[in-house]
């Protein structure tokens, strides 16, 4: 016997719902049910997504302080509510067991890691910078110009500038940076003496 694809659906439909009907449901009232949204009474907070220097634009909505899903953002001119794999995802990095919570340090030498406090871990990290500036800081330094001779001739010639520069120290930006944290550490930064100061996107 031959039957239409057609037919098959309406076959197949007709079993389904009086299959319902036999089992004393109500199909109507089931059909009619609305489902409530998870994240309905959310709150949403728009960010940029932490993965690559591209700088997509992302919802995320929390409950309770707990984050319940994340999605792109729709009125960002980069994405405009499309995502990658990566940034699609991006909900499993707060939502993932084995995500650091917590600062981990490994002195010079030893094979372990260890935890240890923010306190102690910026501490730690703001006292290197200022040793490693102290330590190198150039107030001046000499490089070669051509200077132009009595005789109308070009020589090079040694001469001293001020720099007030340290070249021990470097910083590579994020494109989760928006415009206003890059102007601060860039003020920052070339406050210390940095002239080697790059941003991920253009490396």
């Amino acid at each position: 016997m031959s039957i239409s694809r057609r037919d098959f659906l309406k076959l197949s439909g007709g079993t389904a719902v009086a299959g319902a009907l036999s089992a004393g449901v109500d199909v109507a009232e089931v059909s009619a049910e609305e489902k409530e949204l998870r994240t309905r009474g959310a709150q949403e907070t728009k960010t940029i997504c932490p993965y690559c220097s591209v700088g997509c634009g992302i919802i995320v909505q929390t409950k309770d302080g707990k984050v319940i899903n994340t999605e792109g953002d729709p009125e960002h001119p980069t994405n405009e509510g499309t995502l990658c794999s990566k940034g699609g995802s991006l909900y499993q990095i707060i939502n993932n067991p084995l995500r650091l919570t917590k600062p981990k340090y490994r002195a010079a030498g030893a094979k372990e890691w260890k935890e240890v406090e923010w306190d102690w871990a910026l501490d730690e990290i703001a006292g290197k910078i200022k040793d490693t500036r102290d330590r190198t800081f150039k107030l001046t330094s000499k490089s070669k110009v051509k200077e132009k001779q009595p005789d109308g001739t070009e020589k090079d010639v040694e001469k001293e500038f001020t720099v007030n520069r340290t070249d021990a120290i470097a910083h590579v930006g994020s494109a989760a940076l928006d415009n206003e944290e890059c102007y601060m550490l860039q003020k920052l930064l070339r406050s210390w003496g940095l002239v080697y100061i790059e941003h991920q996107a253009r490396i």
